[in-house]
Parts: C-alpha cells; structure tokens; sequence
C-alpha cells in the first residue's frame, strides 16, 4: 500500500491494537484505510463519547489499552466526556484525534479554531501533536508506554490531516521503541518486610482491591494470595473483578465493612490497599468505610498516590500483583495465623442487605420494589456474565444486589459518576470477550444519553441485553432533594414514562416492558435467549430511596455546620 502519515499510524499501531472505536470523519480517512490494510477492526457508533466509552470499556476488561479515534472540532468536543471518565478512574486510553491541516491554522479552517491538546493536557496523562509523519512510530511508542505504565491513563496523539496524508519515504522512518511496557516494579526489601510484619502482627486484617491490581492482566494472582493468607477480600473502584463470586474469602464491596460494623462484627486494625485508591470507592469522607484507628499498608505503583487521604503505616511503591507475589515467597515455609472466624464475619457482612429487604413488598404505590426488581434480573443470568451498572441509584441497587448472580466482571460508572457511559462500555466490553453475556442495567435518566447506540449494537450484531429500571424519575437527584429541601420540594427531576423498549423495537432490537415481579426473570432470559441486542423495561417504584443516597447526603441536619450535600460539611467558625 502507499504509505503516508495515516497509514504508518496504523501500521505502528497493529504492533498493539487490534480494534479501533471511532465515528467516521473525513479526516481520518486515510488512518481509516491503513486500519483495513492492517487488519483492525474498525467498529463505528453514532455518537463520539461512546466510541471512547467503549474503548474504556474494553481496556478494563482485557486489563490493556483501548483505542479510540475521532474526527477534528465537533467529533473531538463530543468524544471528550469520555476522555475524562477514563482519567478519572485511571484507565490506559490512546484516543487518536484529527485536526485541520497545519498550514490553515488561524484561518477559521472547517473543524478549527480550538487548542485541543491545551485542552487535552489537563485530563490526559499526555497529549501531543504529531508535526512531521516520520515521527509516528517513536511517539506512538511513546504514547503507549505512557498510558500503560505506573498508574495508567488516557493519552492522545493529535493527527492534522495533511500530516495523514502526506507520504513518507519508508527509508526516512528512524526505528523506534516497542508500543508496549516492561515488567512491573517489585516491592523494595524494606517496605516488603514492613508490610509483612504488619500483615503478621493483625488480629482483624482485611484486603481492598482497587482499580491498580488490573493493569498487571492475572487474574489468578489475587486467589492465590487470599488462599494462602487466608485474609478476607473486598473490593471497589468502578471495574471490580476479585475473586470469584462465591470463594469463601470474597467479601464483596468495600462497604461490606460499614455493615460490619454496625452489626457488631468488629472493624479491621489493619487495611492492606492493592491498587485501591481511598476516596469515593472508601465513602468518599475519611474512616467512613476504613476505620481511622487501622493501620493502613498502601500498595500502589504511583507514589503520590500513597498517602492521598491521610497518614499511611506502610507505603509500598510497586505492583499490586508483583508485591502480593513478594509477600508470600517472602513467608514462605511459615504458616499463617488461623484468621478464619474473623473472615467468615467480614464475608457475610454483604448479606446484611438482603435481610434489610427480605420483609420488603414486591410493590411500592402500585409499581416494581427496585431492589427485588434488581436482584431477580440478576438471578436470571448465567455465571460469568460481564454486568455494568449506569445510573445514579441503579448502580446502588446493582451494587446490593450483584450476590443473585457470580458475574465475571462488575463495571460501574467510576469516580466522576458519570451517567450514560453504560451503552459504550458494554459496546466495548462485548468485543472484549465475545465468548461472555454482556448486561447492562441502566436507570431511564441515564439509558437517554446515548440510546442510539442499540443502531451500533443492532449493525454489528452485539447481543447486550440492558435491563432499564425506570421510575420517571432522575432517582437519586429526587430523594436528595426530599432529604435536603423537604420532601415535594425537587426541581427538574422528573422525566416521562418513556417506552424505551419500543426505542429499542424501532431500532431493530427485541425488546419487552414488565410491570409484573414474577415476570422479570422471564423476560431477561427471553431477552438473553433472542440472540440480539435487547431491552427489557421494567416499572419499578420511586418511592424507595437506596441508603446509598442518604449517606452520600451526609449529616443533611447539622446545626453546627454548613450543610453540603454529597461531600464533607464544612465547620461553622
């Protein structure tokens, strides 16, 4: 094929991907071209921010990168949301995007007008704008390695068209550094035999895994370690894949430790943190999930991160996997302490929410209750299914129900609680892993967004079935509302009872409306076995308010302080 800046792009980027999410722009035709050449698959959307949602999507599936690519001006606005969803949750992105030609800058060129690298910078770990073709294969390695290595995170490469399509002279490209990273770094000797012996010392020991434990791609790393230190595992962060649902040392979600405590269960004294970075994934506010008093071993491959929300025992800069690998041949030849009734406590603190609902009606005012609504769509899928929650409160009552099913995988829309990601991500997590049921389960505020992507799901025949909890309602703004302005007091909150299932019908996808608890499960399995992109609607209640909602309010009746719901009130002076 002639060779020019597009098609070296593609032809450095086959080294590493093998699919690109996009939305067709001219400028990026003859990347486009140089995709097909080199066999990548090229998977189109209707909407940019989803084409970089599902590219998000994919990469914390596969624990590698994801690629997406958009058109100058308007494709690259659309597609930023999506940018910064994957900072915000550390996610290794390189997001190609177009621009005008070079030498029409400052001339209002079509698609100009806008620094999109200055406005790139601020939510990518690096964005740069390629000058010359020649440079491609360096940079694109460079990109790569930046995105993939210490905390990962989206990087973009700026491709101006007439740099695309000028030819390069094979003989003129300089031979550059491979698109892809080393081994990962190992604990240092010091912070190894630290943590060990604050490991050792613990009488109520807990792990949290988070986001950073993905990237190092093995999966069986975290059973091995739990199995052989016995400790209990919980988890958090928006793409959760720990231990396999129903292992014995499987205590679920991070929050399991508030139901712990109020329960009488004890809290933990020491918190080994794998890669999980205290914030919103820990209760947003400081010893709201991890008790204050325990002594905090944080492992993380990015040093400033250690530290981020208080004082820490034991810092280790490393690889989650690498420093779980250390730990046990640094132990090995000596037994460890028998913590077994303690992780049985923490294990079953989860299913404290399932006695809290157990006497709950299946109705509330004449509509499904959310929670057995939730968990019945859950119970009717089949093990190993990849499950991503999108929406305010949905993700909650996916997060209290996820028990009914063993999913392989568990995504959520992350730290910027960013609603609508869920159509894109399961895009991409269908491509992912092709061989697995890809469900997702939406509210009706946040399945508006991007809904017509069911016409990508439909072209490229992606059998997701999403499971829409709808109550006419944006939920959690509502109940906030009533919390904080009194009850019937909420503003802009409330939304039509949309059939979404005939939105899903027109676009060709099989789809059903259920008002009827015993006809959940039914109609998931119906939608699962129809073998096409589904939606099953189902009518549930805005009258039950999940308790996520009140405690991320907070304290919503302090008299001693400024109220500001969702975070931390400030202290009256």
């Amino acid at each position: 094929m002639d060779l020019n800046g597009g098609t070296l792009l593609a032809r450095t980027l086959a080294e590493t991907a093998s699919i690109v999410f996009t939305l067709h722009g001219g400028h990026l035709d003859s990347f486009y071209k140089g995709c097909a050449d080199e066999g990548i698959e090229l998977l189109d959307f209707r909407h940019e921010a989803a084409a970089v949602n599902a590219a998000d999507g994919y990469a914390r599936v596969t624990g590698g990168l994801g690629v997406a690519a958009v058109t100058s001006g308007p494709g690259f606005a659309n597609g930023f949301a999506g940018i910064t969803h994957a900072y915000a949750d550390d996610v290794p992105l390189l997001v190609i995007v177009a621009a005008p030609p070079l030498r029409e800058v400052e001339t209002r060129e079509l698609q100009g007008g806008i620094d999109q690298i200055a406005a790139l910078k601020p939510v990518t770990k690096w964005a740069h704008r390629i000058t010359t073709p020649e440079r491609i294969p360096d940079l694109v390695g460079l990109a790569v390695r930046r995105a993939l290595s210490g905390r990962p995170g989206p990087v973009a490469l700026e491709l101006p068209i007439d740099v695309a399509f000028t030819p390069v002279n094979p003989a003129h490209v300089r031979p550059a550094g491979a698109p892809r990273i080393g081994a990962r770094p190992a604990p240092g000797r010091r912070a190894l035999a630290a943590a060990l012996e604050t490991l050792e010392s613990a009488e109520r020991p807990v792990v949290l895994v988070g986001e950073g434990a993905r990237w190092a791609r093995d999966d069986a790393a975290l059973a091995e370690f739990a199995e052989a230190t016995g400790l209990p595992v919980l988890y958090g962060g928006p793409a959760s894949r720990g231990l396999p649902p129903r292992h014995p040392l499987n205590g679920h979600g991070a929050g399991s430790l508030v139901a712990l405590a109020m329960s009488g269960g004890g809290s933990p004294d020491v918190v080994l943190l794998l890669g999980f970075t205290p914030g919103l994934s820990s209760g947003g506010r400081p010893g709201a999930v991890i008790p204050a008093d325990a002594k905090i071993v944080q492992v993380d491959a990015d040093a400033a991160e250690i530290g981020r929300l208080g004082p820490v025992h034991v810092a280790v800069q490393a690889d989650p996997v690498e420093t779980m690998a250390a730990l046990l041949a640094a132990h090995e030849g000596r037994p460890w302490r028998d913590r077994r009734e303690w992780a049985e406590k923490v294990v079953n603190a989860h299913r404290l929410m399932d006695l809290m609902y157990a006497d709950a009606p299946d109705e509330v005012g004449g509509r499904l209750h959310p929670y057995h609504a939730t968990r019945n769509a859950l119970a009717a899928l089949d093990p190993g299914a990849v499950v991503i929650a999108d929406g305010g409160e949905t993700a909650g009552w996916v997060g209290s129900a996820i028990t009914a099913t063993e999913p392989a995988l568990l995504l959520n829309h992350g730290h910027q609680g960013h609603l609508g990601i869920g159509h894109g991500m399961a895009i991409g997590a269908q491509r992912a892993e092709p061989g697995r049921r890809v469900v997702q389960i939406t509210g009706d505020g946040a399945v508006g967004f991007h809904i017509q992507e069911f016409d990508t799901m439909v072209r490229h025949a992606l059998p997701i079935v999403t499971v829409v909890l709808s109550n006419d309602t944006w939920g959690m703004s509502v109940h906030g509302q009533d919390a904080v302005l009194g009850a019937g007091n909420d503003l802009i909150s409330r939304l039509a009872p949309t059939p979404y299932e005939k939105v899903a019908q027109a676009f060709g996808a099989h789809g059903e409306h259920v008002t009827e608890m015993g006809e959940v499960g039914p109609a998931v399995r119906r939608a699962l076995d129809s073998g096409r992109p589904a939606l099953v609607n189902l009518a549930v209640s805005n009258e039950v308010v999940h308790p996520m909602t009140t405690a991320m309010l907070g304290d919503v009746h302090a008299t001693d302080e400024i109220v500001i719901p969702y975070y931390e009130n400030i202290p009256l002076k």
